[in-house]
């Protein structure tokens, strides 16, 4: 109970972090928490090297990005293909968010703003 009450303080801090995301709802969802840089990972008919360096090219390289695909199996997987790619292009990466959200119980970012708004009724 004291973690997810501190959760929302912790989260704030990560609100300039470059945020990659899978798609448009994970987008929405950060974006409600005033997420202000998020970028979706999933675009039709580009492959994940191709948006990476697109993302890339749309940021300063001195910012923090996060990775921040779902956290459950398939996001994982997701997660281990986009890392080397990135760090291959020079992100500064940092999973710490990531490594949060996984201790709170979360599973799919898209729903990460009605997590937070359970939380803050608690």
């Amino acid at each position: 109970m004291k973690f997810n009450i501190q959760l929302k303080t912790e989260i704030e801090k990560y609100l300039n972090y470059i945020i990659i995301v899978e798609g448009k709802k994970d987008v929405n969802a950060l974006k409600s928490l005033d997420f202000q840089q998020v970028y979706a990972i999933h675009i039709t008919g580009i492959t994940l090297r191709e948006r990476a360096e697109q993302i890339m090219q749309l940021i300063n390289k001195k910012d923090r990005v996060c990775i921040l695909t779902d956290l459950d199996r398939k996001g994982k997987q997701l997660y281990e293909k986009l890392k080397p790619i990135f760090q291959e292009l020079g992100a500064h990466l940092d999973s710490s968010l990531r490594g949060l959200l996984i201790k709170s119980k979360l599973s799919h970012i898209e729903g990460i703003d009605k997590f937070m708004e359970k939380l803050e009724r608690i």
